[in-house]
């Protein structure tokens, strides 16, 4: 197999890989063709105000300040008088989309849903805006035309400010929500005059949904407990009194307005969100106005947390809900149909009406989550083959029939509270069966993705053996042999996929079941090599091989466990810095060997730190500016001074271009950054230097001259200038450390292979990369390649991991951007993110294509190693994904598996890139002299 065609296989099937997860334990929950469902009796409200105060959190809202007052008068008076107050706790992703959708349709969106985008609707879905007679909505342009875009017919209205106005470096984001409450006022003034709209204003079933995004803008800009947050909060409690005045003036005191306040996710104390922390997945919940209930007085009431006692609300019941029991709350309201797809239980104790209507309610709210349980029954049963269908035995016909006429008859006899208790089993068995259906073949998928994990594994295991040592012996291969396997294999493929097709599986389910397939099949095409592998081993010495199977093992587990805790990160730097120690390397190289040691212990320090963006300094990434300023201006001198015969002054010109991008980042980071910190915006000549370094970067490099460390200086410079625009506190320095590593780690690699006399040593200074590809002079891998792979897989994780728990979604900062741009732009914001990930990734690789060219090994050979060790790696987190317990175990596992398997694929191509940043060389035209004669 070309190595074109092996890389293109790998990339093949580690996608597959990563894509599988989603299919497996994450596909889109919903279901379609039922029937909606509505409680015949009359609601308490003819319609509804819905506030979603963006990014609030419920400590936010509900503690007092310092001097005992409340943070918004208005909405504490609500509760202590008024209404019914609690805790929504909402779930991972939290994000503004799937908050929202879980609040107004009632469903939890699948992971996958933040990646396809936030104005899109990935999949159709029912909302109480569709089934409600009219929606007027004011608000954000990332969130309300997706539910406008999913409703049927023109009922439902959106009236929004443009994209440009979400700035988090604007003089003040509560004034998207003075946007939102003055163009609220203005329509209904402007209904007076309209008598269209003051009738449609007057039906029945009518919604106003308010979507205040001012206080995420500015916890996102200033973090939750700044004051400018805090004051926002103030500014939303006023607007919110002068709506609900307003709104219950224009309806002449009909007592038949309902109001929800709530949010759709929290916000850490970093101003960021996305994952499972209790800041982020606790909001508040506000409710009062028609058919819902007084506060209710109690003596005690426990909850795992203390806050009760911190709010002094001790003596006020909390009625803490899940996000999703909100849109069936809504729908009871205002007597619409419960949207179809929804999971939440209506939470009873919020209703203030009679008991028979809150049988009906939560008996409508049954019958509706059973239908989803049955449509999606009845799929399964039609895809499966009648003797392997295994039915969810609890919830069969007859028992449901059971349960409905059972709740029916106790509604009859006004045994209300037996009925209510009956209705909440029911919905508890249908939401089981509606999740053993979703999971029902997650089994078979995931075996067979496990058996396609180990056959790749196994496969290049294989390859390295065969080709890249001498540890097996060249063998024919028998070609009727060859042919009869070929065809057993085969076989087994049609039988795989007629299984398939007879059942009509969707058509990922025959790329996962039949990728083991020819997989294996290239496995026991090698058979002979396994049989030769097995004699040699057998011949070895047992201990030995033991020993080094165990070793590997520990390495690979050192790893898994790093990215649960990232201290394991400085327990493997400070083994290294023990290193040269062990295998005697500081007796030939003592400076090296202590500079080594060194550099290991420093760079160890970083995965001790606070996780980025928590605590800024922009002072710290000014220091880090000027020493790399100091650093390349020194080397510029020692370039200048050299009488270097390969120098010209091309090379220096870009040598002090790039010193004067670090200068021009170090002077846009303090600016810019000083700019927002006045509430002056971005400066815009700022953002032209921001844009244009960070092009620049990609291409000065590669105009600088080919020798190894003037190459690899080249690209750590121009890397580093965006890096700096990039940061926003300690992690400016983590690069640059990690880069002195990298260039000691070369030396070091050249003393081991002294040291285990596989080769002479060269002469680096003069070591070009362009005429480092002579193929003769590769050799055969030695047992302590293994040892150089696990150290590149180690330095990639630490790259990842070293200033922050990447694989958590909230420790992204968007100040990281604020050089590039300020204004709210999710993919524009999450690619720049990914750039300064990527960085310090480039860094180690391109340190690594060094080492395999002065060791001289071919790229192929050291970097199948790596693959294996990431293969396994991955494997490992395969098995511990999970869709239950904690959410912020969920969203770990998650991102856990995503992230190894990204990094196995971005290592074929970053491999590819470092190929190309060191070898290839751009000329500049240059001017013709003329000589005169």
């Amino acid at each position: 197999m070309g190595i074109a065609v092996f890389i293109l296989a790998g990339l093949l099937v580690h996608c597959v890989f990563l894509v599988s997860i989603f299919d497996i334990y994450f596909s889109s929950p919903l279901v379609h063709g039922m029937t909606p469902q509505q409680t015949p009796l009359p609601p308490p409200a003819k319609r509804l105000v819905l506030f979603v105060a963006d990014g609030l959190r419920a400590d936010s809202l509900y503690e007092l300040n310092s001097n005992g007052t409340p943070q918004a008068p208005y909405l504490r008076g609500i509760l202590e008088n008024n209404g019914s107050w609690g805790i929504s706790h909402t779930r991972v992703p939290t994000e503004s989309r799937p908050g929202h959708v879980a609040l107004i349709a009632g469903f939890y969106e699948d992971v996958s849903a933040v990646a396809k985008g936030w104005k899109e609707n990935p999949v159709e879905f029912d909302s109480v805006f569709n089934e409600s007679k009219y929606t007027w909505s004011w608000g954000s342009p990332d969130i309300l035309p997706m539910f406008a875009k999913g409703a049927t017919g023109d009922h439902v209205y959106t009236f929004c400010y443009t994209a440009e106005s979400e700035d988090f470096g604007a003089q003040d984001a509560a004034k998207l929500d003075t946007w939102v409450f003055d163009h609220v006022k203005s329509f209904f003034n402007s209904s007076r005059s309209n008598q269209t709209l003051f009738s449609a204003l007057h039906e029945d079933k009518v919604v106003l949904f308010l979507h205040l995004l001012g206080i995420d803008t500015n916890g996102h800009a200033h973090r939750p407990n700044s004051r400018e947050y805090k004051e926002n909060i103030r500014k939303v409690d006023e607007g919110i009194k002068e709506i609900v005045l307003m709104i219950e003036n224009f309806y002449g005191n009909d007592g038949k307005t309902a109001f929800i306040l709530t949010s759709d996710h929290g916000m850490t104390d970093w101003g960021s969100h996305g994952a499972g922390h209790p800041s982020e997945t606790l909001t508040p919940l506000i409710v009062w106005g028609a058919g819902v209930n007084y506060p209710q007085k109690v003596t005690s009431q426990f909850f795992e947390d203390n806050f009760l006692k911190e709010w002094k609300l001790e003596d006020l019941k909390r009625l803490d809900v899940n996000q999703a029991d909100i849109a069936p709350l809504m729908a009871s309201l205002i007597g619409v149909p419960f949207p179809v797809n929804s999971v939440g239980t209506l939470p009873l104790e919020y209703l203030n009406n009679s008991a028979h209507f809150k049988a009906e309610s939560i008996f409508t709210n049954a019958v509706q989550i059973l239908e989803q349980f049955k449509v999606k029954m009845s799929q399964k049963k039609k895809t499966t083959l009648s003797f392997l269908f295994t039915p969810f035995k609890p919830l069969s016909d007859s028992e449901q029939i059971n349960f409905l006429k059972k709740t029916r008859l106790y509604i009859q006899q006004q045994k209300y509270d037996e009925a209510v208790s009956l209705c909440k089993t029911l919905i508890n068995l249908a939401l089981e069966g509606l999740s053993y259906y979703h999971t029902y073949d997650r089994l078979f998928l995931g075996l067979s993705i496990a058996m396609g994990f180990v056959g790749w594994t196994t496969y290049v295991i294989l390859v390295i053996i065969k080709t890249h040592t001498n540890l097996t012996k060249t063998v024919q291969t028998n070609n009727k042999e060859t042919t009869a396997l070929f065809y057993g294999f085969a076989f087994v493929g049609m039988i795989i996929a007629f299984f398939l097709l007879i059942q009509t599986c969707p058509w990922t389910y025959y790329v996962y079941c039949l990728l083991p397939v020819p997989v294996w099949y290239a496995v026991v095409r090698e058979l002979p090599v396994i049989q030769d592998l097995a004699a040699n081993f057998l011949s070895l010495h047992i201990g030995q091989s033991i020993g080094f199977i165990l070793v590997c093992a520990l390495g690979i587990e050192i790893l898994v466990f790093s990215f649960f805790y990232r201290s394991t990160l400085t327990i493997g730097l400070l083994v290294f810095a023990g290193w040269p120690l062990v295998t005697q390397l500081w007796v030939q190289a003592k400076t090296t060997a202590l500079i080594w040691t060194l550099l290991c212990v420093l760079l160890a320090i970083f995965p001790l730190m606070p996780v980025v963006g928590r605590e800024p300094n922009i002072s710290l990434v000014v220091v880090t500016g000027l020493l790399t300023l100091l650093i390349s201006c020194f080397s510029l001198t020692s370039l200048c001074k050299s009488k270097n015969k390969y120098r010209n002054n091309e090379d220096l010109k870009i040598h002090f271009c790039q010193v004067l991008s670090i200068a021009l980042s170090t002077y846009v980071v303090s600016s810019t950054h000083n700019s927002l910190k006045n509430k002056q915006g971005l400066p815009v000549l700022n953002q032209i230097i921001s844009w244009m370094t960070l092009v620049s970067s990609s291409v000065l490099p590669l105009l600088s001259p080919t020798f190894l460390f003037q190459r690899l200086f080249s690209i750590l410079l121009s890397l580093m200038s965006t890096y700096l625009l990039l940061s926003t506190g300690y992690e400016a320095l983590f690069p640059l450390v990690l880069s002195g590593l990298m260039f000691v780690w070369i030396n070091m690699e050249q003393e081991a292979l002294q040291h285990y006399g596989l080769s002479l040593k060269q002469k680096l200074a003069v070591f070009n990369f362009a005429c480092a590809t002579d193929i003769t002079q590769f050799r055969q891998l030695h047992l302590d390649d293994v040892r150089r792979s696990f150290f590149f897989v180690f330095f990639i994780v630490a790259a990842f991991f070293g200033t922050g728990n990447i694989a958590s979604v909230n420790s992204f900062d968007p100040a990281s951007v604020y050089c590039f741009l300020t204004v709210f732009s999710p993919f524009m914001m999450g690619s720049l993110l990914v750039l300064k990930v990527v960085i310090p990734f480039v860094l180690v690789s391109c340190a690594f294509e060094a080492v395999q060219v002065t060791t001289q090994l071919s790229s192929k050979s050291l970097f199948l190693i790596v693959l294996v060790i990431s293969d396994i790696m991955a494997l490992h987190f395969f098995f511990l994904v999970k869709d239950y317990g904690s959410w912020l175990d969920i969203g770990t596992s998650i991102s856990h598996y995503v992230l190894v398997m990204s990094l196995t694929i971005f290592m074929m191509l970053m491999n590819g890139l470092a190929q190309l940043l060191t070898t290839k060389r751009l000329e500049l035209p240059k001017r013709t002299k003329h000589h005169s004669t």
